[in-house]
Order: C-alpha cells, then structure tokens, then sequence
C-alpha cells in the first residue's frame, strides 16, 4: 500500500511538470517544465527539454520486442513518426500516455504503418523483449489494426549508453529514486520528420487527434495528407510552448475573404448569363 502511495505521488508530481499552465513565462526558452532550483525535492533532473530540429541518432543500436538487434535509423527514411519514451514496468504513468497515445491513433484515419509509424522505447535498461512484447500485445489488441503489428509500430529496449544518448537528444530528462525503485519522469510524445528530426511536442497523457493528424500531415512534408489538410494547415499553426496547434486569424480571414469574391464571382457569372435581357437578346437574334 506504501508503494502504491508513493508511485501515485510520483506520477502525478511529474505529470505536473508539463502542464503548460502552470509555469508560464519559465517555457519561453523551451523547457517545459520550472527551472531546477524551484522544482520539487527528487525532480530537480526531470523535464522535457525542447530540442526542436534536433537530428535523433541514427546508430544507436536497441533490440525490439521479437529479440532482434536493431538501430533507430533502421525506422527512418519511411514515414513520420511518434517517438514515445516510457518504461514497461512504470505502475502508472506510463501505461496513461501508451492508453492516451493509443485511443487518439484509433480515433484517426491515418493507419499505423501506412501513413506514419511509432517507435516506442523504454529507458530502464533492465527490461527485456519479453517485457516489450508483453506491454505491445496488451496496447494493439486495443488499436486493432494490421499496419501496427506488421512492424509499424515497435517497441524496443537498449543498454544505458544508447538510452543515454536518445533521451538526451530528445530533451527527455528522468531520475531514478533509490527509495522507491521507481523512474521520475515527465509526461510528452514527439513527432519527428521522416529522416528522424524532432518537429513536435506534446505533452500530458491524452493528445487531440485533430493536432496529431496536422502535426504528421506537417512533419511527413507533403507525403501524407490532402487538400483539407493542407488548407487547415495554412488556417492553423503549431505552438511549441503549448505543444498544439492555434488558429491564425488573418490567414483565416485573408481565407474567408477569397472565398467569398470567388462565389461572388460565381454569382454575378450566373446572374448576368441568365437575365431577362440577355434571354431577349438571343431570342432577337433568332429572328
């Protein structure tokens, strides 16, 4: 019970480090989370650091959830992707953002393994495939479709070195507490590009589909999506600091406004082709 206590205390402390409203103008520089000398005792080296354009290794080498050694540029090259960081054994949090991450997937049109990929990896060096394809069995048998079992969305484990370099590439900060034996860690999904540059982050456990489509439609450079989403995209603009997209309302209005001379167009064509006069005329012309 005195675990279960502490492991609730934790995960709700550093679920807290990245909801946007509390800390206001400490974000502008892109950490999403207050600075380490106000953060709470035990959490000073927890965060999410935003490393925006940042390239993430492609030579680090994991092993997925069927055994097999693996490097991360083995993932690239394809589609976008979501990159998650998470541990299998984690009691709460983790299992929130992967329960999140999966009900907003099958909520959108966008297919797993067929428009964009997900890469799951954990940061506990102690955990195994087995551990992995356990946790990738229970979260698929929820989403339900064949892209994701067919290799589009792995989930993989590594040593400390290569667990190191990732998370310090994606800005991902956690510290582990001897007291409970249990990770501290913040709370957040990032999109990368196709050539695995991070383009997006956001955080907490539950990301509005909506924002995640654009975000991939962005991030996938013209190779997924279609016109709509083009034009949303045109409408609305990614903020870092809140991790989601806003309306721009001069596009918006600049949009509306074409849109409305070109149905006045319309209009006015059609007015003038079928007017009284014009009928007259061609009837004249008859004759």
């Amino acid at each position: 019970m005195k675990q279960l206590g502490s492991s609730i205390l934790w995960c709700a402390m550093a679920a807290g480090l990245t909801v946007p409203p509390a800390f206001g103008q400490g974000m502008t520089n892109g950490i999403m989370s207050p600075p380490a000398n106000v953060r709470p005792p035990g959490l000073k080296n927890v965060g999410i650091r935003q490393n925006l354009n940042q390239q993430i290794p492609a030579n680090l080498m994991f092993t997925d959830d069927l055994g097999r050694t693996v490097r991360l540029g083995d993932y690239f090259g394809k589609r976008p992707m979501i990159l998650n960081l998470v541990y299998y054994n984690c009691p709460m949090l983790c299992s929130e953002v992967l329960s999140g991450l999966e009900s907003s997937l099958r909520m959108m049109k966008f297919d797993v393994g067929k428009e964009f990929d997900v890469l799951t990896v954990s940061f506990d060096p102690r955990e195994t495939p087995e551990m992995a394809a356990a946790k990738k069995a229970g979260l698929l048998k929820r989403y339900k479709r064949a892209g994701a079992e067919q290799g589009g969305w792995p989930f993989l484990v590594g040593k400390q070195d290569a667990i190191d370099a990732l998370t310090q590439a994606a800005g991902f900060q956690y510290e582990y507490d001897e007291q409970t034996k249990q990770f501290a860690h913040a709370s957040a999904i990032m999109i990368l590009t196709p050539d695995g540059k991070i383009a997006q982050y956001y955080y907490g456990i539950e990301y509005p589909p909506k924002d995640l489509r654009l975000g991939l439609v962005e991030a996938g450079q013209g190779k997924i999506g279609n016109v709509v989403d083009q034009l949303l995209l045109y409408c609305y603009h990614y903020d870092p600091e809140k991790g989601k997209y806003s309306a721009i309302v001069m596009r918006i209005v600049r949009l509306a406004g074409v849109a409305t001379m070109f149905f006045l167009g319309i209009l006015i064509f059609w007015l003038v082709r079928s007017s009284p006069v014009q009928g007259l005329q061609g009837a004249q012309r008859v004759r």
